[in-house]
C-alpha cells in the first residue's frame, strides 16, 4: 500500500477510534445516562424565564450599575432556592440585561419547583398611611403623589379570600435584598405558623431607623406587590428580626421561609415563560426518537446496498461512521441532545447519502466514456467535490441562522445539523475516497456495477414549463388563501402567547365535562382535543392560568388518575420576539444565499434560487394550512432545514449548467438546461428517494412532537427538488433571454 494511502487510512482509524470513544455508550432509553446530554424535552423538567419589571424598577431608583448587580443577585438567590429543593445539575443563567433563565432536568413532580421558584417572593416593608380621607380619595382614584394603593389580602373563617385597600407608600423603606435568612415559626403564642425573618447588619441598622423614626405607624409587609400583614410600630426595633403573620398553613409558611431563606429577591421579577414536560414523556420521545432513527437507518442503508452495490457498502460504512462522529462531537464538547436534534441526526442520514449519490452518478457517467476504474473514480471524486461542497454551505447558512435566532431545542436542532454536514463532508470526500482507491489499488477489483432506474433520459423540460408554473400559481394561490382566512389560528402559543396543558387519565375522560369546567373557572374560550392516544388531553388558552387549570381539574376529575405531561406558558413579550426572530430567521437565510450563490455562480443563478425558495415556502405554508397544524418553533426549524435542503438540489442543477455553459459553448441556452437537468435527474430522484425514507421513518414513528416537524419536510423536499427543475432553472433562462434581448 502506498505511504501516502496509509497515512489516510491510519488518520480514519484515529478519527473512527476518537469517535466511538467519546460517544460510548451515548445514552440508555431507560436511564437516560450516558455520554451525550439530553435536553429538557428528552428527560423531562422544567425550563422557566424571569423578566425584571420595569416598570417597578424605576420606581426603587437603582443606577444601572446596581440594576445590572441586581440581575445577578437575583440569579444566585434562584440558585439558593433550588439547591433547597435538592435538583440535580440545575442551569441557571442570565440572559441579556433583563431575564433569567433556569432549567431544572429530570424532576418526577415539577409542581412543587415551580411554586416554589415560579413564586417569586418579591418582599417589601413600606409605610402605611392611615389618614380616612386620603385613603377614601385614593379608592375614588385620586392617589397622593408618592403614594400607591394596594390590597391587603387575607382569608376569612370560611376559607374564602378578602382584600382591603390601603394607602402605602410607593418607595419601600426596606426590600428583601437585605435579608438574611427566614424560617417557620409560632413565636405569637396561638400557635398559627408564621415566618421569621433575620435581616443582614445593614439591613438590621436600615430597619432600626425606619421603625425608630415611625414609632406609632404602620409598616406594611408585602409579598409579590400584595399586603400580608401590617403591624403598628411599637417602638424601635434593633435585633434586627421581624416576623410575618398571616394565616398561613404550615404548608405555605414552609414553602415561604424556603424561599425567603435562599434570598429575597432584590428586584420586582415576573414569569414569561413556563414549559415543563414529564420524565415519563421525555423517555417516550427518546424511544420514539431512537425507534424512528433505526427504522429509517435501515432503510437508507438496505436501498444504497442494493442501488450501488460495492460502492453503497462503502456508503453506508461511511454513514454509520458520520452519525459516530456525530455524537463523538456533540459529547466532547458538551452540547445538548434534544428531541429536534434526534430529527436533525435523522435528516442527516438522507442528505450524508446525497454526496455519496453524486459522486456514484459522476463515476457511472466517467465509466460510460470509457475510462479505466481508477480514472473514472478520480474523475468522479474531483468532479463531484464543488458541487458538494456548495451545496453543502449554502445548508451550513440556514443552519448559521437557525442558531443565531433559535432558541433551546431549535438551537440543538442546528448544532446537530452542522455538525452532520461537516461530517458528511469528511466522510463522503475523505472517508469514502480513501476505501475507493484501496479498493481499486490494493484488492484490484475489476468493476464498478450499479444499478440505474434512469437511463438517458431525453425530457423537454423546458417545454413543461408554463405548465407547471401555472399549477404552482394555483395551489401557492389556493394555500395562502386559506392561511390568510385562518388568521391567529395558524399559529401556535410559541408566537402568540398564552398557555397549553397535556395532561393524561387512566381511564377516557369526556372532553365536554372538562370544557365545562374550564367555563365555570372563566376559560370558556380554551381549546380542547384529544393528543396523539385518546388518554391525552390538550388544553390551550390565552391566560397564564395554569396552575389553576390544573389543580381544579386534578381535583374535580380525582378519579381519573390526572397526571400533567407537558406545560408551556409563553408571555406576549417572548411571543412577539419569536416572531420578530422566525421572521430574521429567513429573511437573513435568503439574504446570505442570495450573496453566496451570487459569489460561486451569478446574480441570475442567486435571484432564480431565491425565487425559488419562496415558492417553496408559500407552498409549504399553504399547504400546512390546510392540514390544519400551527406553526411552532419546530415548524421554523423545519421550513429553514427545507431552504437548506432546497438550495443543495438548486445548486446541483446550477453547477452542471455552469458546466455546460462552458463545455458545450454551440448549444442554446434552453438546451443547454434541458441536457442539464437531463443530466441530474438521476442523482436528484434518488436523493429525494433516500431522504423521504428517513422522513416518512420519522413521521409515522417519531411521536406526535416531531410529526409536524416531518410533515413540513416531506412537503418541502417534494417541492423543492420540483422547484430546483421548473423555477429555479426557468429564472436563469428567462434572465438570460433578457440579457440577449
Amino acid at each position: 500500500m502506498k505511504r501516502n494511502l496509509l497515512i489516510k487510512l491510519i488518520i480514519i482509524l484515529v478519527v473512527l477510534a476518537g469517535a466511538f470513544y467519546f460517544s460510548n455508550p451515548p445514552f440508555d432509553t431507560v436511564t437516560q445516562k450516558g455520554k451525550l446530554n439530553l435536553g429538557l424535552d428528552l428527560k423531562g423538567g422544567v425550563h422557566l424565564v424571569w423578566e425584571v419589571d420595569k416598570e417597578k424598577l424605576n420606581q426603587m431608583g437603582l443606577s444601572t450599575l446596581m440594576r445590572q448587580e441586581s440581575i445577578y443577585r437575583a440569579a444566585e438567590v434562584i440558585r439558593n432556592r433550588i439547591d433547597a429543593l435538592g435538583v440535580k445539575e440545575p442551569s441557571i443563567y442570565t440572559q441579556g440585561s433583563d431575564r433569567i433563565v433556569v432549567q431544572l432536568p429530570g424532576l418526577n413532580d415539577p409542581n412543587e419547583a415551580i411554586k416554589t421558584i415560579g413564586d417569586v417572593a418579591f418582599l417589601e416593608f413600606r409605610l402605611v398611611n392611615d389618614d380616612s380621607q386620603k385613603l377614601t380619595e385614593a379608592i375614588n382614584g385620586k392617589v397622593p403623589l408618592g403614594w400607591e394603593l394596594k390590597n391587603e389580602v387575607n382569608t376569612n373563617e370560611r376559607g374564602e379570600t378578602e382584600e382591603t385597600p390601603m394607602l402605602v407608600k410607593a418607595k419601600p423603606a426596606l426590600t428583601g435584598e437585605l435579608l438574611k435568612s427566614a424560617y417557620v415559626t409560632s413565636s405569637s403564642g396561638f400557635g398559627m405558623p408564621e415566618v421569621g425573618l433575620e435581616f443582614t447588619r445593614e439591613g438590621a441598622k436600615r430597619f432600626a431607623k425606619v421603625t425608630g423614626e415611625n414609632v406609632g405607624k404602620r409598616l406594611a409587609i408585602l409579598l409579590d406587590d400584595k399586603i400580608i400583614s401590617a403591624p403598628s410600630i411599637r417602638s424601635a426595633i434593633s435585633g434586627g428580626r421581624a416576623v410575618i403573620q398571616g394565616r398561613f398553613t404550615n404548608e405555605e409558611a414552609q414553602r415561604l421561609s424556603r424561599q425567603l431563606s435562599g434570598g429575597a429577591l432584590p428586584v420586582p421579577m415576573k414569569l414569561i415563560d413556563n414549559r415543563s414536560i414529564s420524565p415519563s414523556l421525555g423517555s417516550d420521545s427518546v424511544k420514539q426518537g431512537i425507534n424512528s432513527s433505526i427504522i429509517g437507518f435501515v432503510a437508507v442503508v438496505v436501498f444504497m446496498a442494493i442501488y450501488y452495490f460495492i460502492s453503497g457498502l462503502v456508503a453506508d460504512f461511511a454513514l454509520c461512521m458520520n452519525i459516530l462522529i456525530i455524537t463523538g462531537v456533540m459529547s466532547l464538547f458538551g452540547f445538548t441532545l434534544t428531541l429536534p436534534g434526534i430529527a436533525g441526526i435523522i435528516l442527516t442520514m438522507g442528505m450524508a447519502v446525497d454526496a455519496n449519490v453524486l459522486i456514484n452518478e459522476r463515476i457511472r457517467e466517467e465509466l460510460k466514456l470509457g475510462k479505466t476504474i481508477h480514472s473514472a473514480m478520480e474523475a468522479g471524486f474531483k468532479r463531484a467535490f464543488i458541487t458538494i461542497f456548495d451545496s453543502n454551505i449554502t445548508t451550513l447558512i440556514t443552519a448559521a441562522f437557525l442558531f443565531k435566532f433559535g432558541t433551546g431545542p431549535i438551537k440543538g436542532f442546528a448544532v446537530t445539523l452542522t455538525t452532520g454536514i461537516l461530517a458528511s463532508l469528511f466522510t463522503a470526500v475523505f472517508v469514502v475516497h480513501v476505501i475507493m482507491q484501496i479498493l481499486v489499488e490494493k484488492f484490484q477489483i475489476k468493476e464498478i456495477k450499479m444499478l440505474q432506474v434512469f437511463g438517458n433520459t431525453n425530457i423537454n423540460f423546458v417545454g413543461l414549463i408554463k405548465k407547471c408554473l401555472t399549477v404552482s400559481v394555483i395551489i401557492i394561490i389556493v394555500g395562502m388563501g386559506f392561511f390568510l382566512m385562518r388568521g391567529n389560528k395558524n399559529f401556535g402559543i410559541d408566537f402568540t402567547g398564552g398557555t397549553l396543558l397535556q395532561f393524561s387519565v387512566k381511564k377516557p375522560l369526556e372532553l365536554n365535562s372538562v370544557r365545562s369546567t374550564l367555563k365555570e373557572m372563566g376559560e370558556g374560550s380554551a381549546t380542547i382535543q384529544h393528543y396523539g392516544e385518546s388518554k391525552n388531553i390538550l388544553i390551550k388558552t390565552e391566560s397564564a392560568a395554569t396552575e389553576k387549570i390544573y389543580e381544579t381539574l386534578k381535583k374535580k376529575f380525582a378519579d381519573y388518575g390526572i397526571q400533567r405531561e407537558r406545560t408551556e406558558y409563553v408571555g406576549p413579550t417572548i411571543g412577539a420576539e419569536l416572531r420578530q426572530k422566525a421572521f430574521l430567521a429567513l429573511l437573513f437565510s435568503l439574504a446570505g444565499l442570495l450573496i453566496y450563490i451570487s459569489w460561486r455562480f451569478e446574480f441570475r443563478f442567486a435571484l432564480g434560487a431565491v425565487i425559488a425558495l419562496v415558492h417553496d415556502v408559500l407552498i409549504t405554508m399553504g399547504i400546512f394550512a390546510l392540514s390544519g397544524r400551527e406553526i411552532s418553533l419546530t415548524y421554523v426549524a423545519a421550513m429553514l432545514t427545507m431552504v437548506g435542503y432546497s438550495i443543495n438540489d438548486t445548486i446541483v442543477v446550477y453547477d452542471r449548467i455552469r458546466e455546460n455553459m462552458g463545455s458545450n459553448k454551440k448549444l442554446n441556452m434552453s438546451s443547454i438546461v434541458n441536457l442539464s437537468i437531463n443530466q441530474t435527474i438521476s442523482r436528484t430522484a434518488l436523493t429525494g428517494v433516500t431522504t423521504l425514507l428517513v422522513l416518512v421513518a420519522l413521521y409515522f414513528f417519531g411521536g406526535e412532537v416531531l410529526n409536524d416537524f416531518a410533515f413540513i419536510l416531506i412537503v418541502g423536499i417534494t417541492t423543492g427538488t420540483y422547484s430546483s427543475v421548473f423555477v429555479a432553472s426557468p429564472i436563469v433562462l428567462f434572465m438570460e433571454k433578457n440579457k440577449k434581448a
